[in-house]
């Protein structure tokens, strides 16, 4: 069985166009391939951080980024921002360069697992739909090493399903962080949000 989270897709290759219109009027069209997170069309967890989670600082990152929906529509939203984008799925990669650039957004697009790309690299904002079928051990450590990746003040911002492992997330960030609380709720989703607010 392959999953989104393959680092080499062997699925052939399918292709559908999936259109995000924000509240603010602002649409994006996305190129969305088979093998990657929902393909075919925008999940509701997705929109949902788009809309809801905390901005500061310069430098976010889009970790497990898919085809890119939350960093290129971010960037395009708020020019200021710096925006890193990685995933372990190579096709997932390839389709956020081409969804970046159709979408008129420059961002640093890199492919690997967890932090693997970004070793030297610390950011003011981590935001993660996390893959919860890769089992807890990785989503335990993509939040450890979240925090290893903030600045000081920065913040982890992750949305979930509260009742389908978002409950474990959440424990996880208060573990990991010292703190956490839900910035958003809607219909048994969350973004969970937890600060570095200790320095290295």
């Amino acid at each position: 069985m392959e999953h989104y989270y393959s680092e080499k897709p062997k699925s052939e290759l399918r292709i559908k166009t999936a259109i995000l219109k924000l509240k603010n009027g602002a649409v994006y069209q996305f190129q969305t391939p088979s093998g990657v997170f929902s393909f075919g069309e925008i999940d509701k967890a997705t929109r949902i951080l788009i809309e809801h989670c905390h901005l500061h600082g310069r430098k976010l990152l889009d970790l497990g980024c898919g085809y890119g929906v939350i960093g290129i529509v971010l960037r395009a939203e708020h020019p200021d921002l710096e925006v890193y984008m990685s995933d372990i799925n190579e096709r997932a990669v390839e389709f956020a360069k081409i969804n970046a650039r159709k979408n008129n957004v420059d961002a640093v697009i890199k492919q690997g697992a967890f932090f693997e790309p970004w070793k030297d690299e610390k950011f003011d904002v981590v935001l993660m739909n996390p893959p919860l079928a890769a089992g807890k051990e990785v989503v335990l450590r993509l939040i450890r090493e979240s925090y290893e990746h903030l600045n000081y003040s920065g913040s982890l911002q992750v949305v979930a399903y509260h009742n389908k492992g978002g409950s474990y997330v959440k424990r996880a960030m208060q573990e990991i962080f010292g703190n956490v609380e839900d910035i958003y709720k809607e219909g048994g989703i969350r973004i969970y949000k937890s600060v570095k607010v200790t320095q290295q």
